[in-house]
């Protein structure tokens, strides 16, 4: 099987240089490039051709957010997992909408960054209850500025079920044990939910429940 291939984008030197380390330890793994903004990533995707992108939020030049738009317009086959810092929260929920695979913490332990990253690729979102309970703050707190919820059609109790289990970062297969389904049943339930909340992946969903209420 050949190895996932993973480009670092992150302003900070150390930080690239860290995650490399920690990355080329690992089965499986290899770091193919690193870019210090979201421009230089953009420009490195056709030659390096990678599986994931980790990617900082804050960055000077081109941010993370803007880069994810392109990444995702321009190469929807490409996992993105970011990395964020504590005082991020709001451009969190902004990448959580964008769609993205994955959320680290730059102090994260190197199993979870693993799994995050092999995670990805399998199309899959690993969401931490820490990063759930901060998006959820954000929601709550009564000096938020104000959000829009996104139009969406009502989900049935088995799909709240579903949806719930997949914020706190349950796999298929963990949900279907859960609620005493098959994985092809929960499959059919993210497909509906994913129809009516109109996205393509786990994160935007969780985002737009937490912005309609439905994880309270």
């Amino acid at each position: 099987m050949n190895p996932i291939r993973i480009l670092i984008t992150d302003d900070h030197l150390i930080v690239r240089e860290g995650l490399r380390l920690i990355i080329e330890t690992a089965d499986g793994l290899e770091v193919v490039g690193e870019a210090a903004d979201g421009a230089e990533c953009l420009r490195l995707l056709p030659d390096l051709a990678p599986d994931v992108v980790l990617m900082d939020l804050q960055m000077p030049g081109m941010d993370g957010i803007t880069t994810i738009s392109h990444l995702r317009r321009e190469h929807p086959e490409i996992a993105i997992v970011i990395l964020t810092t504590f005082n991020e929260d709001e451009l969190m929920l902004r990448g959580l909408q964008a769609g993205v695979r994955g959320y680290l913490l730059k102090d994260t332990d190197r199993q979870t960054l693993l799994d995050t990253i092999t995670a990805a690729t399998r199309g899959e979102t690993l969401l931490k209850p820490e990063i759930l309970s901060r998006v959820l703050a954000l929601q709550q707190a009564p000096d938020a500025a104000p959000t829009r919820p996104n139009e969406v059609s009502p989900l049935t109790d088995r799909e709240l079920e579903v949806l719930r289990a997949v914020a706190l970062g349950e796999r298929n297969k963990e949900i279907a044990h859960k609620l005493g389904i098959s994985e092809r049943t929960v499959k059919a339930y993210l497909t509906s939910i994913y129809s009516k909340f109109g996205v393509d992946s786990r994160a935007a969903a969780v985002a737009i429940a937490t912005q309609n209420g439905l994880l309270y």
